[in-house]
C-alpha cells in the first residue's frame, strides 16, 4: 500500500507545474510514504535470512537519507539545519562506505557474487551515497546554497528515491507481473521515463544557471 501511495503521489509530483500547490501537496506524501517503506523494508530485510535482504538494506536507508536531505534542503537554511544535515550526512558516509565494502566482498566472494547480486549493483549504490554525502560536506563548509544548487540538489535526490522505488516495484518483483507484460519490455518503462524526467529537469536547471550567469557578466561589464 506504502509503496503504491509513493508510486502514484511521486509520478503526480513530477507531472505537475513545480512549486505548485498540488506538486508540494503531492511531494509530501511522496515523503511520507516513502519514510515509511523505506524504514519498514530496511528494517524487515535486516532480520530476515533470504537471499537478496543486503542490497534491500541498503536500498532503503539510501532512500531514507536522499528523500530527507531533499525535504530539508527546501524547508530550512543551512545554518538552522546543520545538526539534521550533518547527521544525515554520516548516515549517507555509512551507507557508502558498507556498499563499496559489500562490492569488494562480491568481487571476491564465489562467482563473483555476494547474496546473489553482482558487485556491480553494490557499487552504484555506494557511488550515490558518497557523492551526496560529500555534496553535504561541501554545502555545509561553504554554509549555505544558491538557488539553482538548492533546486538542483533537491531535485535529483527526489527523483532518485523515485528511481529506486519504480525499479524495485516494476524490475525486483517482476515475477508478479503476468509473463506476457514480463517479456514485452513494458515494465522497465516507467524506470526509463523517471530517468529522462530526472535528465530533463537537472539539464534544465544547468542551463538556467548558465544563462544567469552569463547575465551578471554582462551587467558587471556595463
Amino acid at each position: 500500500m506504502a509503496g503504491m501511495l509513493a508510486l502514484a503521489s511521486g509520478a503526480v509530483a513530477m507531472a505537475v507545474l513545480k512549486g505548485g500547490s498540488l506538486h508540494r501537496k503531492a511531494g509530501r506524501i511522496f515523503v511520507g510514504a516513502m519514510w515509511f517503506m523505506s524504514a519498514i523494508g530496511a528494517g524487515m530485510a535486516a532480520v530476515s535470512d533470504k537471499r537478496g535482504t543486503v542490497v534491500t538494506v541498503l536500498a532503503g536507508l539510501l532512500t531514507f537519507y536522499l528523500v530527507s536531505t531533499a525535504l530539508l534542503t527546501m524547508r530550512r537554511p543551512v545554518q538552522e539545519a546543520r545538526e539534521w544535515i550533518t547527521g544525515f550526512m554520516m548516515m549517507g558516509l555509512s551507507v557508502g562506505v558498507s556498499a563499496f565494502g559489500l562490492g569488494l566482498a562480491a568481487l571476491s566472494g564465489v562467482g563473483g557474487r555476494l547474496d546473489g547480486l553482482p558487485p556491480a549493483l553494490y557499487f552504484v549504490f555506494g557511488f550515490v551515497a558518497l557523492s551526496a554525502a560529500l555534496l553535504d560536506a561541501r554545502m555545509l563548509a561553504v554554509g549555505s546554497i544558491d538557488g539553482v544548487h538548492r533546486l538542483a540538489r533537491h531535485i535529483w535526490r527526489m527523483e532518485f528515491a523515485m528511481f529506486i522505488a519504480t525499479a524495485s516495484f516494476f524490475l525486483g518483483q517482476a515475477k508478479q507481473f503476468p509473463e506476457p507484460i514480463r517479456k514485452s519490455g513494458l515494465l522497465a518503462i516507467p524506470v526509463l521515463m523517471v530517468v529522462l524526467h530526472l535528465a530533463y529537469w537537472l539539464v534544465r536547471v544547468l542551463i538556467k544557471r548558465r544563462n544567469l550567469a552569463t547575465a551578471a557578466r554582462s551587467n558587471t561589464r556595463e
